[in-house]
């Protein structure tokens, strides 16, 4: 299987908005953002498109990592958390971050292929 389609997988991500349209869990609507991967279903793969998700990817999982043990440390640091809900917290911080950075760099690589800008 092709990388490109486990990105365009990532777009089933976003059924878990539904939750958030069913239930009163309005925080689960953040998933629908997800939906944009179904793109890469459609799009014409070439060494460049996987090297920029290859890139974008990478990028994500290290400011992941770096805000997940930021955030624990910090939490630990203030005293006022137990271990379990600090590491619960940089965990979400983390994932947050890694989709975040994920998105804008996958996006601003994106742009700046259709404008026809160098690398």
């Amino acid at each position: 299987m092709k990388k490109q389609m486990l990105y365009g997988m990532l777009g089933f991500l976003s059924l878990l908005g539904f939750v958030g349209l069913f239930t009163e869990e309005r925080s689960f609507l953040g998933f629908f953002a997800f939906a944009v991967d179904f793109q890469y279903f459609f799009l014409k793969s070439d060494e460049m498109l996987e090297e920029q998700l290859a890139r974008s990817a990478s990028r994500a999982f290290v400011a992941g990592m770096l805000v997940m043990a930021a955030a624990v440390l910090g939490m630990l640091a203030l005293g006022r958390f137990d271990p379990s809900r600090a590491l619960l917290t940089g965990c979400a911080a983390g994932w947050t971050a890694s989709v975040v950075v994920y998105a804008l760099t996958a996006a601003w690589y994106g742009f700046r292929e259709n404008w026809g800008l160098e690398p």
